[in-house]
């Protein structure tokens, strides 16, 4: 990597930044490959998960009202979804016990993982509305992502490959069996 920014026409004088051109991400931005109908009952994915047996759709935990679920594309090892069974969009929108059952199985989340595979820490958040990054806008889902230091190397960036050490079935078993009993 050239340690002096390198101009480009019609660009103007280097600014001091290094960039990484990452072009295979603007069909991920368009939304190529989403589901076309997110509406409740349509092609939405957090709609359908929820009738499949738990190994075969990745479910962790089922509550009363939420559930939690392996992210299919996960950002590291153990990503987890919770999700309410209610198709409803926004956060405002979820009722208090929907509020407070998504809180408790948040808590049982960073537990779980932390049992089954030991996180230094977590993030933990919601992409309200498809400009906020949200995948599937339509169906609020709440990330816990685990993160150990030094997760993240240049993998994702320079060879566009994310490194995960475990098959997805056996990660959803091992946070399954040290998900802790309500």
């Amino acid at each position: 990597m050239p340690t002096e920014p390198l101009e480009q026409d019609g660009a103007g004088p280097p600014d001091g930044l290094q960039r990484l051109w990452m072009p295979h991400r603007l069909a991920y931005i368009k939304g190529e490959g989403k589901p076309a109908d997110t509406a409740a009952g349509g092609d939405c994915p957090f709609c359908r998960i929820p009738g499949l047996p738990d190994s075969e759709g990745l479910i962790v935990a089922r509550g009363t009202l939420v559930y939690a679920v392996l992210n299919l594309y996960p950002y590291n090892s153990g990503h987890l979804l919770i999700c309410p069974y209610r198709h409803v969009a926004d956060y405002t929108g979820l009722d208090e016990p929907e509020t407070a059952e998504l809180g408790e199985f948040t808590k049982r989340a960073m537990t779980a993982l932390r049992a089954g595979s030991g996180p230094h820490g977590f993030n933990i958040g919601m992409n309200m509305g498809s400009v906020a990054g949200a995948g599937i806008a339509a169906h609020l889902h709440q990330h816990v992502v685990p993160r150990w230091g030094g997760d993240m190397n240049f993998m994702p960036i320079i060879a566009q490959t994310r490194v995960l050490p475990q098959l997805l079935a056996d990660t959803r078993k091992l946070i399954a069996d040290a998900w802790p009993a309500a």
